[in-house]
């Protein structure tokens, strides 16, 4: 596990994971959405975050938690370790509800400075057509990537921590 690729949806705990997988493993770790925002929410061109991605991906180890659709298979074909939190709707959305309350106010730390957390009605919208909308095509590249690679798909927080757990055993 030395280039891991994770994705789900919002609130499913991407960046929580990429980041306890970076202290086990002490792999570097890149946030997308870091990379995307700017100071006060303003994003940077699709065409930027795909330099930015493709100078990542060519390293020897890196930890890239993260949608971003447009940089997606190049990460999964980059990576010997894709993981999807694959979580029901109701988790994710407890998840930004939480994320919300606790840091309010706030910069999270997968976040770029002077993006104070927010939750409007388009993210939370975003969210809830995931897995209508954006889960299938995900599954899709899952297949398409995944020959040669170790592939997760956990299902629920209790399975994040299984799987945890058993990195660290490796990791001793």
């Amino acid at each position: 596990m030395r280039k891991i690729a994770i994705v789900g949806s919002g609130g499913a705990g991407k960046s929580t994971l990429a980041r306890r997988l970076g202290e086990i493993t002490g792999v570097e770790v890149f946030h997308l959405d870091r990379l995307f925002w700017r100071p006060g929410w303003i994003p940077i061109s699709k065409d930027e975050l795909a330099v930015s991605v493709q100078k990542i991906v060519c390293t020897d180890s890196w930890i890239i938690d993260g949608n971003y659709s447009g940089t997606m298979e190049l990460r999964f074909q980059a990576a010997d370790t894709i993981i999807f939190l694959d979580f029901p709707l109701w988790t994710c959305l407890w998840g930004i509800f939480k994320r919300r309350l606790m840091y309010a106010g706030r910069t999270r730390p997968c976040m770029t400075e002077g993006c104070d957390e927010k939750l409007d009605l388009e993210f939370i919208l975003w969210v809830l057509t995931f897995p209508f909308k954006r889960r299938k095509g995900i599954i899709e590249k899952l297949h398409k990537h995944s020959h040669g690679k170790d592939v997760f798909i956990l299902k629920s927080r209790k399975a994040v921590c299984k799987f945890i757990v058993n990195i660290e055993v490796e990791n001793g």
